[in-house]
């Protein structure tokens, strides 16, 4: 059990994961076969908390997917990135290819009866489904490249859309991707094997053979090499620089004499004729 903190005016609620928290090699799918907001959000199916906010949300969440949907969600697919221009027709026309289709639901919106830039088509036999999965996946329709993949709401055990932080969608951008769909699935967890170290083996540290220890003394050695070989250059660097900073200073310090001539120039001058003007 994982008690959250949600945010905001909420009550503590205790969330019990669906599947256990640490995937073994065998236990292992690139595609997630139940549905888990905490594995969605992880790119190898293995975190144990949760890195965003949305990830939250989907964990406290109460979803029950809508009843009313009318087709056999199992003959049903999925298809988004539509093209706002793309119509019904044009999807019949497509995916007409593939097999026979019984009903195409383009989703528009409810106000403005503009598309949502997603549809579901069903068939009428598995055969043209499994076809179309396979074949249409990637399709450039009106410009588009579209997204298909099964019906995940009616089943997927435990699925969660996208509205409440679920999904197997997400952009890069935004930091908020979900893995475990066909569109980014789940990669390989990396179990590193145990290693065993001869750094703390028995007798004096200088006594012991070890092979990066050599590799270390072979690359001093290289580089002391190299720095014999540059040290001709680096005394005429530095040679070089100790040249150009003598003449700032001889500069620097010719300005500053020219400017106390000049001072006391001025001064001289302003004192003789404080004498003329006396004499007078």
């Amino acid at each position: 059990m994982l008690e959250l903190n949600c945010w905001g005016n909420c009550e503590r609620v205790t969330y019990v994961p669906s599947q256990l928290r640490v995937a073994t090699m065998n236990e292992w799918a690139p595609i997630a076969k139940e549905y888990d907001p905490l594995k969605a959000g992880s790119i190898d199916g293995t975190d144990e908390e949760p890195h965003d906010r949305a990830i939250w949300r989907a964990m406290t969440a109460r979803y029950v997917p809508n009843r009313g949907v009318a087709g056999d969600p199992h003959l049903t697919l999925f298809v988004a990135r539509l093209g706002l221009q793309t119509t019904e027709e044009k999807l019949k026309e497509v995916f007409s290819r593939y097999g026979d289709i019984r009903r195409i639901r383009l989703v528009r919106d409810f106000i403005t009866g503009f598309s949502r830039g997603y549809a579901f088509i069903e068939y009428k036999d598995e055969r043209a489904l499994l076809k179309a999965h396979r074949d249409a996946n990637k399709l450039i329709i009106d410009q588009r490249e579209v997204f298909v993949d099964f019906e995940l709401e009616r089943t997927l055990k435990g699925w969660i859309p996208r509205r409440l932080g679920g999904g197997f969608g997400g952009k890069k951008e935004s930091g908020q991707l979900r893995f475990g769909g066909r569109d980014r699935p789940f990669r390989k967890p990396i179990n590193l094997p145990a290693m065993k170290s001869d750094f703390y083996g028995e007798g004096q540290a200088e006594k012991r053979d070890r092979p990066w220890s050599r590799d270390w003394k072979a690359r001093d050695r290289i580089h002391e090499r190299n720095w014999e070989q540059r040290r001709p250059e680096r005394e005429w660097s530095e040679s070089r620089r100790d040249r150009e900073r003598h003449s700032r200073e001889g500069r620097s310090s010719g300005k500053e004499g020219r400017d106390r001539e000049r001072k006391d120039r001025s001064r001289d001058r302003g004192s003789r004729k404080r004498r003329d003007e006396d004499r007078n």
